[in-house]
């Protein structure tokens, strides 16, 4: 749900960063490794996506710390060298998977998605609920049939929701794994994307607020 792109090559970075922007990930970027570190302690990513040729510190001690520290993070390796020799390294040093430059972008999308499952509680691809039906893979939702045209963000908050199975979900969390580092928690972004969310629920109304709290399905 939550990803960091590690990457010394800026264009390349925001390149990767949009792709999964639009499969739907809130993805953050940076440049360089001791960049990379700062981020990863401050945030809970899913999954970091992570060049090894790093500037300042180098991809494969932001690896080693991730290790050391039992980060839940899932570490995807990305870099120029795709020798057998490297891959085996990469692995060795706590890398989850390892994809080689060039890659072909679906490819990286897919591997991400399933770094992400493994980085979670075990999950079904399908989940249902009342009704409403969310095919994480296929990127559709449905309520009682009917197709429901949701954004990425208001994908990524109902998705969350029905994960919980019922408990309720603190604004916190929602802002945490479902936005980037870029927004504010001070603008109203989780209420004004559950306003839109539960519209396009119709009724009788599935979210319920629970005051103080949070939100449930």
């Amino acid at each position: 749900m939550r990803v960091l792109v590690a990457e010394d090559e800026e264009v390349l970075a925001e390149l990767v960063a949009t792709g999964l922007r639009r499969a739907g990930f809130a993805v953050d970027t940076v440049y360089s490794g001791d960049a990379a570190l700062a981020y990863l302690g401050l945030h809970d990513y899913d999954v970091v996506v992570l060049d090894r040729d790093l500037p300042r510190v180098h991809g494969d001690e932001v690896a080693r710390r991730l290790v050391a520290d039992a980060s839940r993070t899932r570490i995807l390796m990305l870099t120029a060298s795709a020798s057998t020799e490297d891959r085996v390294e990469g692995l060795d040093l706590g890398a989850d998977d390892y994809l080689g430059k060039p890659f072909e972008f679906p490819e990286l999308v897919s591997r991400v998605r399933a770094l992400r499952r493994r980085s979670a509680r075990p999950v079904p691809p399908v989940l249902e609920r009342h009704g409403l039906r969310l095919d994480t893979v296929r990127r559709t939702a449905h309520r009682d049939g009917q197709e429901l045209d949701l954004s990425p963000k208001e994908f990524a908050v109902l998705q969350i929701l029905l994960e919980a199975d019922g408990a309720t979900v603190s604004a916190e969390e929602l802002l945490e794994r479902a936005w980037d580092a870029n927004a504010d928690p001070f603008t109203g972004a989780v209420r004004v994307a559950m306003s839109k969310l539960r519209g396009k629920l119709g009724e009788p109304a599935l979210i319920r607020t629970v005051q103080g709290v949070g939100y449930a399905l």
